[in-house]
């Protein structure tokens, strides 16, 4: 199999250092193989989009000499592509009309696995409904490269939506759909998109896609226990010097360092790094990052 690997950021902030963990480790991943490694935008939700957040990851992926192959893939572009996709489930019946919202699905107790009230109780016609795929497999296990062997559990498996209510494409639809397009082989992604790895499979078994190998690194945590993200303004990376992040971000990953690595060029430092790669030294629980890096200082 031909490696091809991606990094698929969102444009809702800057790259800050948990999105570099995520970075580095899929780049390192596909040069380690020879493979290709390609960067996608996952630009899917307009409203949520920070003007000139896909400029500035790219310019920082740069900077810290993470360099991609092959255009950058944008999904704002892929609307028709995805529409198409769309129609394959329709066509084989495996997607229905949803118009339950959070407050109906409460009320009958359906948050951790969707009880498929609309298949019998269909929205109006015209009425506004988001489009769900069924979840048909009793379980899915798969071999993380890191995390091990996972099982999904047969009581949360519930039909989950690939088209929303506002006319915006779900993320397992356009993640599954780009990662088949892209000859995608290998995913290496934060572990807080684990669970999110069953519903993809499921997709891929109804559109006969090939399932990529998936390996999820552990979760960079604050000190007060939270996840590094855009969504709790984890600062950005752009200014941070970059050895001394990408030191700190190899010694993370599990990774050895090279004799006096903070005298070598980025260049250097990485090539060092790709030839001996060893993903089984990845650590697999929650880490604690320091104080500086959630700065900035």
């Amino acid at each position: 199999m031909t490696y091809t690997g991606r990094f698929a950021p969102s444009p809702t902030g800057p790259l800050h250092f948990g999105s570099l963990l995520a970075a580095l480790a899929s780049y390192l991943d596909a040069k380690h193989q020879q493979g290709r490694w390609l960067v996608r935008i996952e630009n899917l939700d307009p409203p949520r989009e920070v003007p000139g957040a896909a400029d500035s990851i790219l310019r920082t992926l740069e900077t810290f000499g993470l360099h991609w192959q092959g255009e950058v893939l944008y999904q704002i572009d892929r609307y028709d592509y995805y529409h198409s996709i769309l129609g394959q489930l329709k066509h084989k019946d495996l997607v229905y009309p949803c118009n339950c919202s959070r407050s109906a699905l409460k009320q009958r107790h359906a948050i951790d696995r969707y009880d498929r009230y609309c298949v019998s109780h269909p929205p109006k016609q015209h009425e506004p409904h988001a489009i769900r795929a069924r979840f048909l497999s009793e379980k899915h296990c798969f071999t993380d490269r890191i995390q091990g062997i996972k099982k999904s559990n047969p009581d949360t498996n519930g039909d989950f939506i690939v088209f929303r209510r506002d006319q915006l494409f779900a993320y397992q639809l356009a993640v599954v759909a780009d990662d088949e397009a892209q000859g995608i082989s290998h995913i290496v992604r934060g572990v807080d998109l684990l669970q999110e790895t069953f519903a993809q499979l499921e997709l891929q078994k109804h559109l006969g896609f090939t399932t990529p190998q998936y390996a999820h690194i552990p979760l960079a945590i604050t000190t007060q226990g939270q996840k590094l993200s855009k969504q709790n303004l984890a600062p950005s990376i752009e200014h941070l010097p970059v050895i001394p992040t990408l030191v700190s971000a190899l010694t993370f990953l599990g990774q050895n360092l090279p004799p006096e690595p903070l005298s070598l060029s980025s260049e250097t430092l990485l090539n060092w790094a790709s030839q001996h790669w060893r993903v089984e030294q990845i650590p697999i629980d929650p880490i604690m990052i320091h104080t500086a890096t959630q700065t900035g200082s």
